[in-house]
């Protein structure tokens, strides 16, 4: 592969020649903003010759045509909130960045889909779902930022994927860009399709390695009448993970359900809208929704097989003292953050069985790498946020908490889980799939990418297995 590199003449006579293929208004020069993903604590950037923001379909495929005639490497940008370096531009290339592409193309309410670009923000689709009546159920975080093309691109999950799936299973059809320079259509406005190879799914959650997503039919959803959370705190993780199972041990139809450590719990607890809790204490939050009448008496199910174990107990019903506790619990990421002023926070998955043992390894991991460590997440899934807390200026302190994401991911194997749960592979977890898959599996991932991307200059380097 012919890769330019982002220096001098180089980087210019690309721009220039980008220019005049797609105007001046669609190339321009890197910023810096556009190096970086949430990774950038962990000293993650890049280096690219040229941004590009297309603003149509047409335009997208022109410049994937262009550059894989010029052996230029393209790596597809949405919101850059992803955690996994899967935005970042390794060495070169053009970074193409689909923010221009917002178009709601259709809105069919009665018939519960969407068409949108790639571009729309997760939380104006949420918007627009919720002004008539419906409602897009995947809660990815950073809403206001991360994009719906990005969000298909990781397969994106958030604390609603408990009960209604991640970002692929709303997934209705997408137009995409492939190489070397074509639009496909693959699926549609339909609700069932079987015809052929399942390229939808293959294309969702391949983080730009085999093409470009620019639109999808997005399936919707009625609003549910109610949607109640509960937060309970427990006096240990071995309470706290018995009152899990027990929620699905009771066959109650719940949305969420979330889990914050011990430490999590002390970092973050100071701004819960109705008081921290007791300390030390494991947090189990859950949401129950539906018919009204099925919501309240999901509620108070768990409300009476909470109330003999547990320290105490957050029910609220009205709607601005939910909203306060889910926007709490959105900020428990910055929570931790601001503690040492940075951190590795990784997404590994494991069966709910084994959520104590992932929990109780990860401070196990952190204490062995002289590191504080803590751990929240969706535990109705089995996934785990789990987090190594570092000074940023302290080398040291980073290349032990890299160490300790190695080691946590033996862990995730070793439970019979998964290196990511909703993050994807991108660039900081590249090669770890081979330790959770056969050789077979693995060649036949690695042929994938060759026959969507013979030349490999679709997000080099990113998801490698």
């Amino acid at each position: 592969m012919r890769a330019r590199t982002a220096s001098g003449s180089g980087a210019s006579a690309l721009r220039s020649e980008l220019e005049l293929l797609l105007g001046a208004d669609v190339v321009h020069a890197p910023t810096a903003a556009e190096l970086h993903d949430a990774t950038e604590t962990r000293g993650v950037t890049g280096v690219c010759d040229a941004v590009l923001r297309p603003t149509s379909a047409h335009q997208t495929l022109e410049a994937v045509r262009w550059c894989y005639a010029h052996d230029v490497p393209m790596i597809p940008r949405g919101g850059g909130t992803g955690f996994a370096g899967g935005a970042v531009p390794l060495a070169g290339g053009v970074v193409i960045d689909l923010g221009d592409l917002r178009a709601v193309r259709a809105l069919e309410p009665l018939l519960w889909r969407t068409q949108v670009e790639a571009g729309l923000r997760t939380a104006e689709l949420r918007r627009l779902a919720r002004e008539n009546g419906l409602v897009f159920p995947p809660d990815p975080g950073a809403a206001e930022q991360s994009q719906i093309g990005g969000n298909i691109a990781t397969n994106a999950g958030g604390p609603h994927a408990f009960k209604y799936g991640v970002t692929g299973n709303w997934v209705l059809g997408l137009e995409a860009v492939i190489p070397p320079g074509e639009l496909i259509e693959v699926g549609g406005p339909l609700r069932k399709d079987v015809a052929g190879y399942d390229l939808k799914s293959l294309l969702v959650g391949s983080e730009g390695t085999l093409g470009i997503v620019t639109a999808a039919w997005l399936k919707l959803l009625p609003a549910p009448e109610a949607a109640y959370p509960i937060l309970a705190a427990f006096p240990d993780i071995a309470s706290g993970c018995e009152a899990i199972e027990a929620v699905l041990g009771l066959g109650l139809d719940v949305a969420a359900v979330e889990y914050l450590d011990p430490t999590t719990l002390r970092l973050a607890g100071g701004s819960l809208p109705s008081g921290s809790p007791p300390e030390p204490a494991f947090a189990v939050m859950v949401e129950v929704d539906g018919a009204e009448a099925t919501a309240r008496h999901n509620r108070d199910e768990l409300l009476d097989a909470w109330a003999g174990g547990s320290l105490s107990l957050t029910a609220p019903l009205d709607r601005r003292d939910i909203d306060a506790l889910w926007r709490w619990r959105d900020g428990v990421s910055l929570a931790v953050t601001t503690f040492r002023g940075g951190k590795i926070s990784e997404d590994i998955v494991v069966p709910l069985d084994r959520l104590r043992e992932a929990i109780e390894g990860t401070l196990a991991i952190g204490a062995a790498h002289d590191l504080p460590a803590c751990s929240w997440g969706h535990a109705g899934d089995g996934n785990l946020h789990s987090t190594f807390m570092i000074d940023p200026s302290d080398h040291g302190g980073m290349e032990r908490a890299e160490q300790a994401a190695e080691q946590l991911f033996r862990l995730a194997v070793e439970l019979g889980g998964s290196v990511s749960g909703e993050h994807g592979i991108g660039l900081v977890k590249a090669g770890q799939l081979r330790r959770q898959w056969t050789p077979a599996a693995v060649r036949m991932h690695e042929e994938i990418k060759r026959a969507f991307d013979p030349k490999g200059l679709m997000n080099p380097g990113k998801k490698r297995a």
